[in-house]
């Protein structure tokens, strides 16, 4: 069985090498989407019979390991010299270092990196995460899967 749980945050990025618009500093509404497979379970008078996982436990795991630290940050390339060295400047902002460039692709491997070991341990191995998407606008997005990873060997 699958399920999965949306979750939205702001955030702001630039791509360094980008020849258009995406160069220059600007935000996004962003949406993660996290699709968790498992079994559902079986046990009469558990909290979450007939469930592969509360949705509200998908969502507080997600907000304190993913979303929490992106939410009204700017994510940026620790590469990217004269951003970071600017972003430093500002007291007491919300700056996240990526070690790849803040595109969809990698935010949603990042993501999926993150959050991969922390629901299995959640869990166990009854439970995993499939799939992540991460949504840069509502018509674009890109997804980091198990299939991926297993292709990376």
């Amino acid at each position: 069985m699958l399920i999965t749980r949306r979750l939205e945050f702001d955030a702001g990025h630039r791509i360094p090498d980008h020849r258009s618009q995406c160069r220059h500093l600007h935000g996004h509404r962003y949406a993660l989407e996290i699709t968790l497979a498992g079994t559902v379970l079986n046990a009469a008078g558990e909290p979450e019979n007939g469930m592969v996982m509360d949705f509200s436990r998908v969502k507080q795991i997600a907000n304190e390991h993913i979303v929490g630290a992106w939410d009204h940050a700017f994510l940026a390339y620790r590469g990217d010299g004269p951003v970071v060295a600017f972003l430093a400047s500002m007291p007491e902002h919300k700056t996240v270092l990526l070690d790849a460039v803040p595109t969809a692709e990698n935010l949603a491997r990042i993501a999926f990196n993150t959050l991969d070991p922390v629901y299995q341990a959640t869990y166990g191995n009854q439970l995993r995460l499939e799939r992540v998407r991460i949504y840069e606008t509502p018509n674009c997005w890109a997804d980091a899967s198990r299939t991926d990873l297993a292709d990376r060997g």
